[in-house]
């Protein structure tokens, strides 16, 4: 990740990455991770996985203060129809999370838990406990079970109404998430991810920087829509 935000994007970065060599499981990236993880608090989101949402940012900010600040896991639940397709989540009606199940053939809920999550420091070597399940995976849900469910460190966020979840795993789902990106951005003329009107919002690069970056793109869309965001013009 860039040191200095993302005005200094075009001019250097410094990315740090690790090869999985084979499918062994979600909890191995903390394994493969553990050096760069180090002592911190870490997040993990999936690849193909795409969230939306109002507010989405401050549930965000708390799941990371929820790992730094009280040392808890926090994992999102979303409602879905089908849910002996992913890891389940049961909690009782305080919230409280009471089993993580993956695939389960009788599901005791339909949330599924979806593609992102916030841990507190110390998982990589939580991980490394984790014996490999039935199919030879070390999986994300024996993590959550045995390590932080038993010790009650675990909880849930449901992203409920207004919350858009998209898993682009298939080529069918990946068509029905461009959809929803066109039709949002085309009926609220936003962009969902614009990387420079996301660090120009979080006050890590100036107006100037999110010009000079807009002349960059010419007269394009993209860049007439930044410099939209620097002129004030767009306030979402």
């Amino acid at each position: 990740a860039p040191s200095r935000g993302l005005g200094d994007v075009y001019k250097r970065q410094h990315l740090t990455y690790k090869v999985q060599p084979s499918p062994d499981g979600l909890a191995q990236a903390f394994i493969l991770g553990e050096d760069f993880i180090g002592d911190d608090a870490c997040a993990m989101v999936l690849g193909d996985n795409i969230f939306y949402g109002n507010g989405f940012s401050r549930i965000l900010k708390a799941a990371v203060k929820n790992a730094e600040q009280e040392k808890r896991a926090t994992v999102f639940g979303y409602y879905v129809n089908d849910p002996e397709r992913f890891g389940i989540v049961e909690f009782d009606e305080t919230g409280k999370v009471i089993s993580v199940e993956e695939k389960p053939q009788k599901p005791k809920s339909n949330y599924a838990i979806t593609g992102l999550y916030f841990y507190p420091a110390g998982v990589s070597q939580r991980a490394n406990a984790v014996k490999p399940s039935a199919r030879g995976e070390l999986e994300i849900t024996t993590l959550m079970n045995e390590m932080y469910l038993k010790e009650e460190l675990l909880d849930v966020q449901l992203l409920g109404r207004g919350f858009a979840w998209l898993d682009t795993g298939t080529m069918d789902s990946l068509v029905e998430a461009a959809d929803f990106v066109q039709m949002i951005e085309k009926r609220q003329s936003i962009k969902i991810s614009a990387p420079e009107e996301i660090a120009y919002r979080n006050s890590w690069i100036s107006r100037e920087k999110l010009l000079e970056s807009a002349s960059r793109y010419g007269k394009s869309p993209y860049g007439m829509y930044l410099k939209a965001v620097a002129d004030g013009k767009i306030r979402y």
